[in-house]
């Protein structure tokens, strides 16, 4: 395992990332494109990570975006050198921060 792999993978402070960290953009991330940004903000200079969304593990009936309240749960997988691995996210929607971590994804022959 990758040793930022293995930093990632305890519990920490995330925030919304990407090119425009906004409640409407992830909004549409969310509902649209399936592909949402977590910042690990933990990190030297932090590490911004493009996760394709699992639609199944994710929930989203806790957030009432309209009100700009509530929490989302997002989880989606990624390969971070070389390291397949799962981000597990939990964002309240007034700030766009939570906590979060990645876990190893085993894979068949490994």
């Amino acid at each position: 395992m990758d040793e930022l792999t293995e930093r990632l993978s305890a519990e920490q402070s995330v925030e919304v990332g990407g090119p425009e960290p906004t409640l409407e953009e992830l909004h549409t991330r969310l509902t649209d494109i399936g592909t949402v940004f977590v910042k690990f903000t933990e990190t030297r200079g932090g590490t911004d990570l493009g996760i394709r969304l699992d639609q199944e593990a994710s929930d989203l009936s806790g957030a009432d975006f309209d009100a700009r309240t509530g929490t989302v749960h997002v989880e989606g997988t990624l390969t971070l050198n070389g390291d397949p691995v799962r981000c597990i996210a939990d964002i309240e929607l007034a700030t766009l921060k939570g906590v979060g971590r990645l876990a190893l994804v085993e894979t068949a022959g490994a």
